[in-house]
């Protein structure tokens, strides 16, 4: 499958096929993948938490509010990220580059994170869950396979399942697997006249 029409059929899979078994090459490709996903300064500070242990899903799924794809998806993952992947041996991410672009852009990561503060340096891993959220869904689909991303359940409760560290934050959760049941129909798209903006907001 071409990539927009990857973009066109890909849509929110609540009911997955419990008993499909998703081969481990196609995991591990849809993870590589994932890994391609874009982030500012190039710090990868996206960490995919795979949930696979059945007892582990069972109460993952009871901290979603009982949604069903949490046990039923073939791949379950919790999308969170590093707030301080920044300012965690920042070299290693520009380790392969030529050196005059090593020495202009490390030294750039720190300063730009130190001086932007911690609300960005949050925002910063929610864009790139996000990003890699997408990437995830659209691989998924062109592989033939359906996707959910999820905001419903409790961050807390989950935080504390994953063992979350202290430094790191919750996008969100996604699953992955075969569908049981199709989408339902999309329920209405805003008009672009809407939604697209040209050049700046009417006073």
């Amino acid at each position: 499958m071409d990539t927009l029409t990857a973009v066109e059929q890909r849509r929110s899979v609540k009911h997955y096929d419990a008993a499909f078994e998703m081969p481990e090459e196609d995991r591990e490709r849809l993870l590589d993948l994932a890994l391609l996903s874009p982030t500012s300064f190039n710090i990868q500070n996206w960490r995919f938490v795979v949930v696979s242990d059945p007892e582990q899903r069972k109460k993952l799924r009871a901290a979603a509010w009982g949604q069903e794809q949490v046990e039923t998806a073939q791949l379950v993952l919790v999308l969170c990220g590093d707030v301080k992947s920044w300012d965690k041996a920042p070299e290693r991410y520009w380790r392969t580059a030529p050196e005059e672009v090593q020495q202009q852009l490390v030294p750039m990561i720190r300063q730009f994170y130190t001086n932007s503060g911690e609300q960005v340096q949050r925002d910063e891993v929610m864009r790139s869950c996000g990003i890699a959220a997408q990437t995830l869904m659209l691989a998924a689909k062109a592989m033939g396979y359906d996707s959910c991303p999820m905001i419903g359940f409790d961050v807390q409760q989950v935080a504390e399942l994953i063992n979350l560290p202290a430094d790191h934050a919750i996008g969100m959760m996604l699953v992955i697997g075969k569908a049981a049941k199709p989408a339902r129909e999309r329920g209405g798209q805003l008009d672009k006249s809407e939604v697209v903006v040209t050049d700046r907001f009417a006073d």
